[in-house]
């Protein structure tokens, strides 16, 4: 897998998401009005990117943008410029996305990836559309019940981390992203103490393995050692909610840091 790819996937996609239901035992806190989180991201020790998540929750709606801007060693690569955005509903059971998209300013191609939420599917609408869909595309099937990449971060943040077995950070997550189809493998790593500008202190540590289903182009679907390499995810309990404020991956060619830098919930 690319280091430009790896990195998008940990900004939108690999954050586990955790949906609070009766099904799953967990509990959906009371939203804050805002959440702002800022990251920065490093390679061997080398600032190579800005993430940024922003959402606000007023009343029974909610809405969200994540940032995704490369830098320094990783414009080598591949420049990268990325502006998602998601709008729902609060329910009972947790966020329902209504409409997703996202925007790689720096393309140059202006393509708008768009995902509808309809009667419990995931529908991509594409402007322009990719020359391809993946070999297979994601199936009707497939996209039933999968959810878009930051309403899994917002309804993790929102959820006591605990699956039906009493586990924290277990079980699997579906995602849909308007191409890939891919699902989130959870397992418990523990307590420890994570140390970042924006915070400092215990942690719950959940490792999130991708499971790659449909949607992929000839060439980049992840291979087998790269879905053997989970991202550590540590997240620190903020008030009645959870937030991620470290992700560490395991690169074929170094450790990828996510490390967060700035930290507001509500005011």
């Amino acid at each position: 897998m690319r280091l430009k790819a790896l990195l998008a996937l940990t900004a939108l996609a690999i954050l586990p998401a955790l949906p609070a239901s009766a099904d799953t035992g967990t509990r959906l806190a009371a939203p804050p009005d805002s959440l702002f989180v800022q990251y920065s991201g490093s390679f061997l020790m080398i600032p190579v990117a800005n993430i940024s998540i922003n959402a606000v929750w007023p009343g029974e709606t909610y809405s969200a943008t994540a940032t995704f801007q490369s830098g320094g060693l990783l414009r080598w690569f591949d420049d990268t410029n990325i502006e998602a955005g998601v709008s729902g509903y609060v329910r009972d059971g947790g966020l329902d996305p209504w409409r997703y998209q996202h925007l790689n300013h720096a393309s140059g191609k202006g393509r708008i990836v768009a995902v509808h939420f309809e009667d419990g599917m995931a529908v991509p609408d594409i402007n322009p559309p990719f020359g391809s869909m993946g070999d297979p595309a994601a199936s009707d099937e497939d996209r039933t019940g999968a959810i878009d990449p930051i309403s899994g971060i917002l309804n993790m943040m929102l959820s006591a981390p605990m699956a039906a077995n009493g586990e924290p950070c277990s079980g699997s997550v579906p995602i849909f992203d308007g191409r890939a189809r891919y699902n989130l493998r959870l397992e418990n790593g523990g307590m420890s103490e994570v140390s970042t500008r924006a915070y400092r202190g215990a942690a719950l540590v959940c490792r999130a393995y991708v499971e790659p289903i449909s949607g992929y182009e000839e060439g980049k679907r992840p291979t087998e050692e790269d879905t053997n390499r989970p991202v550590t995810i540590w997240m620190a309990q903020q008030g009645e909610i959870w937030v991620p404020v470290r992700y560490r991956a395991n690169t074929r060619i170094g450790n990828l840091t996510i490390s967060a830098t700035h930290l507001r919930v509500g005011g």
